[in-house]
């Protein structure tokens, strides 16, 4: 029988020198492509569905719970699903507080602060948006106090163009914050990010590694999205996400009423309180 290039078992030409000849690298040859397959997007929504409900478990727990309710996965397979969806538990673990060399991390400047006026604390965070095939990234910006969503952009990649322009779009249409309050994550540190922030004199925080509760009113209004709208439509691509996504912040910001704004919808009373302050 025949043998053809790359033959690992070769013992007459090596994979090195067969990669050489062939003008390709040794990676390319051991890499084995993962297809984002129906069943990954299915088992990353469930992740999806568990982490929002119990942000404390980690990859082990979760594959514990999946295969209990009938769905035979390992922690690896979970593992390299978070890593991919970028969620990971919110338990503490060693070393979490170190940074990337060359990223900078600021510290977390809301502790014990009072916050009631709009424009006083922005907030911003990014969540894993399941659709029938494929998924995205949502960022948002919000008003700290007002729960007002002033931007938002949805991605297929989590890299940090994407946060930087629903910043500057927030940036046009509001009133600067004092305070933007962000995670430790890559996006948020990075220097394309920090800049504009920086630049326009607001001052930056960042969250406690894996503390949620930080930027708890983000994470309330994930809840509220994913539950109220993602959760109902199978969204088959991008386009349709934004267009339902787009429609929900619209119904959240106008219409829905929130209790701990006296039943006020966010945008009705952020608007009362800039023309109290005018």
């Amino acid at each position: 029988m025949r043998r053809g290039l790359i033959e690992p078992g070769d013992t007459e030409l090596s994979v090195r020198k067969q990669c050489v000849l062939l003008g390709v690298t040794r990676s390319n040859v051991y890499y084995e492509s993962i297809a984002d397959d129906a069943e990954d997007r299915e088992l990353m929504r469930m992740i999806d569905g568990i982490h929002l409900k119990l942000p404390f478990y980690g990859s082990r727990s979760i594959a514990t719970v999946l295969r209990a309710t009938g769905h035979p996965t390992n922690r690896k397979r979970i593992q390299r699903l978070m890593r991919k969806m970028g969620i990971e538990s919110i338990a503490p673990k060693p070393n979490t507080s170190v940074p990337a060399p060359e990223h900078k991390v600021f510290p977390y400047l809301l502790r014990n602060m009072k916050i009631e006026e709009v424009n006083k604390v922005w907030a911003t965070d990014i969540t894993y948006i399941p659709m029938a095939r494929g998924f995205g990234y949502l960022v948002a910006i919000i008003d700290w106090h007002s729960r007002r969503v002033l931007a938002w952009r949805l991605s297929n990649t989590l890299d940090t163009r994407f946060c930087v322009e629903a910043l500057e779009e927030a940036l046009e249409k509001f009133e600067a914050p004092e305070i933007l309050n962000t995670d430790q994550g890559a996006q948020f540190t990075a220097a394309e990010f920090t800049d504009v922030v920086l630049g326009h004199g607001i001052k930056l925080s960042m969250d406690g590694r894996g503390r949620w509760v930080d930027n708890v009113f983000v994470e309330r209004l994930w809840r509220s999205l994913k539950y109220e709208e993602v959760y109902l439509h199978a969204y088959n691509n991008l386009e349709e996400a934004r267009r339902g996504i787009g429609a929900y912040f619209a119904f959240y910001n106008t219409e829905r009423p929130h209790q701990a704004l006296g039943c006020q919808t966010p945008a009705a009373f952020y608007d009362l309180l800039i023309r109290k302050a005018a």
